[in-house]
């Protein structure tokens, strides 16, 4: 690795006692490592890369073995930074290897398998998936495969923790013998000619019916019916997020926030403090203890809830990658491959993991139009939620038209930058795991676990920059520059003089160019202008600092200046149509 070298060799030397957990993607070993380590998970950064893997411990013949879940990866042939990072960690002589394989597409692991074993280290394989294989009708081998392959082989349903009594127990027997399984041997000529003969040679097709499971699949990925399925799945997703979500709000936490919290807050505050600037920054027009618990908790929270249920139940099911097929088409024409929908929809959660999931890309210019799509029209979900807050009681209309403005925008951008941007057209690679019901505790844990994220990453620093804002407000600076740049928002945007201080609010939090419109007396057009400027508004600077680690500090600079830009020329553009319509 070319950057912090001494640090990576500290990583590398100490792996010798670590078990490293090794597979292609989606193929359950993130499932797999969770019921190895249980609660006892880390996430780590490797050494001079932008990197991560979960690290952890497992027990194995009642001792605590350290356990690295790697980074998934297709091959060995270090072509991006992700199997860079594999092979590093393989090359470090870790003491065993778990390697996961999918029952359900073999060949694929099994080329990856015997890269692994060329290595001839211990290893040990967990066969996960082989309930979904046989109900397809595949019937495997075991004894054969495991023989030809000279490693021991478990079987596993890792969703449903099986077969992991027995992968723990087989592991800790390689690990304690004195000649452990691993290659067997002189490596073949052609890894993939090997592939084929084991798959021939061990699996077989029955003549088993096919299932439910796989007539839905193949439907989901043709034209017919699949795109109508898809608008009818999308329509359902986008019901579920605004009417969970203004169920939560209304019915809940508005009446306990508004109506118990902040009055008692308010209470307290004037018991102790006198009128002045003090008490203002507390609980003021922009107050830290209202407006920071008000709009994180009463306006975003609810839709964080909704969407990160309805992503969970799509993620779970297996169907985004098919939703990947069905647009790979179109996605091609703007330079990226079916797969990038993946990246784009985390961006409506966050933008951060949906830029880091970008590292996967196909080659640079793809990761590179990804990332700026991102960046310039997929609102977070804090910034979704605010939208919907203004927009959704006032017209459901002009909500639907700022995300059809968002999809307009990705394509036209993403048109410019492929014509523009050097490199090569997308080659599809897109991997459709089998799909399924979606299983309730595991919805439950990846809801709980980004409802955490989102109060870490998302609720906090949108406190503190409503603290900061209520001090440069109270203390007269955003209305100072507020009144410079009053001009271009009365003259070019068409909105009311009060509306620079959203903008203003815009630059420590993307969503706060769009809340404090909530309080303004606003025509319906205004309103959409205003969100319209809030969608391609400054990134917040989290994402700024993501761009310029992923790529360079001038691409996170040019992407600040692009966004603005847009956003004041598509919201300008906007009022002046608006008002010969209206």
């Amino acid at each position: 690795m070319p950057r912090c070298h001494d640090e990576t060799k500290r990583t590398l030397k100490k792996l010798g006692d670590t078990v490293l957990l090794v597979g292609p993607p989606n193929v359950g070993k993130s499932v797999t490592f969770n019921r190895l380590t249980g609660m006892d998970v880390s996430v780590a950064n490797y050494a001079g890369t932008t990197v991560d893997f979960m690290q952890g411990t497992t027990m194995i013949n009642g001792k605590r073995v350290p356990l690295i879940d790697v980074p998934g990866t297709y091959t060995l042939d270090a072509t991006n930074e992700a199997e860079k990072v594999a092979v590093d960690m393989l090359e470090a002589s870790p003491r065993a290897i778990v390697f996961v394989l999918d029952a359900n597409e073999i060949e694929t692991g099994l080329h990856l398998l015997l890269q692994v074993l060329e290595r001839g280290l211990p290893t040990v394989v967990a066969l996960n998936r082989f309930d979904l294989a046989r109900e397809k009708g595949y019937v495997i081998d075991l004894d054969l495969l495991s023989k030809e392959l000279g490693v021991p082989i478990v079987k596993t349903i890792a969703i449903e923790g099986a077969g992991f009594d027995q992968l723990t127990r087989t592991l800790g027997q390689a690990l304690e013998a004195p000649d452990p399984p691993g290659s067997k041997g002189e490596s073949p000529h052609c890894l993939w000619e090997e592939t084929e003969r084991l798959v021939a040679l061990t699996c077989q097709t029955t003549t088993a019916s096919r299932s439910w499971r796989q007539d839905l699949g193949r439907s989901l990925v043709h034209p017919w019916p699949g795109i109508p399925l898809a608008l009818l799945i999308l329509a359902a997703t986008f019901a579920l997020v605004i009417g969970l979500g203004m169920g939560l709000r209304r019915l809940i936490l508005l009446p306990l926030v508004r109506g118990l919290l902040i009055p008692q807050i308010v209470q307290v505050v004037d018991m102790f403090l006198p009128y002045g600037m003090m008490r203002e920054v507390l609980i003021g027009e922009f107050g830290f203890l209202v407006k920071g618990l008000e709009w994180p908790f009463t306006l975003v929270l609810p839709y964080v809830l909704s969407f990160y249920t309805a992503l969970s139940i799509l993620e779970d099911s297996g169907y985004l990658p098919r939703f990947g097929v069905l647009l790979d088409g179109l996605l091609n024409r703007i330079g990226m491959q079916g797969s990038s929908i993946v990246p784009l929809l985390l961006g409506y959660g966050c933008g951060i993991p949906g830029i880091l999931a970008t590292r996967v890309s196909f080659s640079g210019k793809e990761r590179m139009i990804v990332s700026f799509l991102i960046c310039l029209a997929v609102p977070c979900i804090a910034q979704t939620g605010a939208f919907i807050s203004l927009l959704a009681e006032r017209s459901i209309p002009t909500l639907m038209g700022i995300f059809a403005l968002s999809v307009l925008s990705m394509v036209t951008a993403g048109l410019f930058l492929d014509h523009y941007l050097k490199g090569p057209r997308p080659v599809t690679l897109l991997e459709i795991p089998q799909l399924l019901l979606p299983r309730g505790s595991v919805v439950l844990k990846k809801v709980w676990m980004r409802l955490f994220r989102y109060v870490y990453d998302g609720a906090i620093p949108m406190i503190i920059a409503v603290g900061i804002a209520a001090i440069l407000y109270e203390t007269g600076v955003v209305i100072i520059i507020g009144q410079l740049i009053e001009p271009l928002i009365t003259g070019w945007l068409r909105l009311p003089p009060e509306a620079s201080v959203p903008l203003m609010l815009g630059i420590f939090r993307r969503e706060l160019s769009v809340l404090p419109l909530l309080d303004m007396d606003l025509s319906t057009l205004q309103l959409f202008v205003g969100a319209a400027v809030g969608l391609f508004y400054i990134p917040c600077i989290a994402m700024i600092a993501v761009i310029a680690r992923e790529f360079r500090l001038s691409t996170a600079i040019g992407i600040l200046v692009a966004t603005t830009s847009i956003a004041f020329l598509v919201g300008g553009l906007l009022s002046r149509l608006g008002s010969l319509l209206v």
